[in-house]
């Protein structure tokens, strides 16, 4: 089964087209990252508009670079939910239009269950259930993957997404946007003890994480030292930062794990990419006992195969969308 695959939630557009829910024929993605440098952080507005010059000629790319016509498509799957309510807008319209005109099923897919599936691409053995950590730039949250489709939140942040806060920190710190990537290589060779930095708890909620005083600590520390001529140890703060990030997210994923038992745990979102938090990952799981699952580097970030991968599955369970679908800001990922 071919399914053309479109994502359009943040600042890349992308077409893929999936065989089957493992086989990625083509992933065509442009990306709008060095235009929203020049604000520190992407300008909804902009990427919509960016989106709708882009997709077009995105999947026509797609369907040439899979070798395939559009009558070789079975499906259309789209991300409708959560995201910039305007970026998700294009994709949602653009697939509604091509499932219409090509007289295919149109089948909505949660951005962050795409983000889980991206580990069946990069691990065509793993199979629900399993335990996956989901950071990104606009969600961190701990997931029971119970089926392809049966999901329930175990654990999420009360405030910033951990992925935000990369961002805020590498903006302050001036070292470039997006900030994940930027923060990780500072970090490598600093001193991770280098700055105190906060571990927040949430009360009655173990799984529960929250990041925002996390972000002020580090742009309180950035401005104190620009009002006082200080220099800040960049590579260690960006160190202690990372070691902070992590030191909240991977326990509390192995806590979850214990709970559940299913000995599988998963990563996914663009901040499965950083270094420290996969190493952390590695070592718990090597600890525990439990088997880990990190996706390919090029499948962390927002990607069109991922969306395909799941909606194939998405497909199976019988999900279908007609020409009223609509585009969600904020969606659970227990809905769907």
């Amino acid at each position: 089964m071919n399914i053309l695959a479109v994502e359009s939630s943040c600042d890349e557009t992308a077409v893929a087209v999936v065989t089957d829910g493992r086989t990625v024929r083509s992933d065509a993605i442009a990306s709008q990252a060095d235009m929203h440098a020049l604000y520190g952080g992407v300008v909804p507005e902009i990427a919509s508009r960016k989106h709708v010059e882009a997709i077009a000629a995105l999947a026509d790319r797609a369907l040439t670079e899979a070798g395939m016509g559009r009558g070789d498509i079975d499906a259309v799957a789209v991300t409708y939910a959560p995201g910039l309510i305007g970026a998700v807008l294009v994709g949602v319209n653009f697939a509604k239009a091509a499932a219409f005109a090509l007289g295919k099923p149109l089948v909505p897919v949660h951005h962050v269950r795409g983000h889980i599936a991206a580990n069946y691409i990069t691990h065509p053995d793993l199979e629900p259930p399993f335990v996956c950590l989901c950071v990104s730039g606009g969600n961190t949250m701990i997931v029971d993957v119970k089926t392809y489709t049966d999901m329930e939140i175990l654990g999420a942040t009360r405030d910033d997404a951990a992925g935000e806060c990369f961002d805020k920190a590498a903006r302050v710190l001036g070292i470039g946007y997006p900030g994940g990537a930027p923060m990780d290589k500072l970090a490598q060779g600093g001193d991770d003890k280098a700055y105190d930095l906060p571990r927040a708890h949430v009360a009655d909620a173990p799984l529960d994480m929250s990041f925002s005083g996390l972000k002020t600590a580090v742009v309180n520390l950035a401005h104190n030292a620009r009002q006082k001529g200080e220099e800040l140890d960049l590579p260690g703060l960006a160190a202690s930062f990372g070691a902070a990030v992590s030191d909240t997210l991977v326990p509390r994923t192995m806590m979850a794990a214990r709970q559940k038992g299913y000995g599988k745990i998963a990563i996914a979102g663009g901040v499965a990419a950083n270094s420290r938090i996969r190493a952390d990952l590695k070592a718990a799981c090597a600890r525990s006992g439990d088997r880990l699952y990190l996706p390919a580097l090029s499948l962390c970030g927002d990607n069109g195969a991922m969306i395909g991968c799941q909606g194939y599955y998405e497909y199976l369970a019988g999900k279908r969308a007609g020409m009223e679908l609509n585009a969600y800001a904020t969606r659970d990922i227990s809905l769907g």
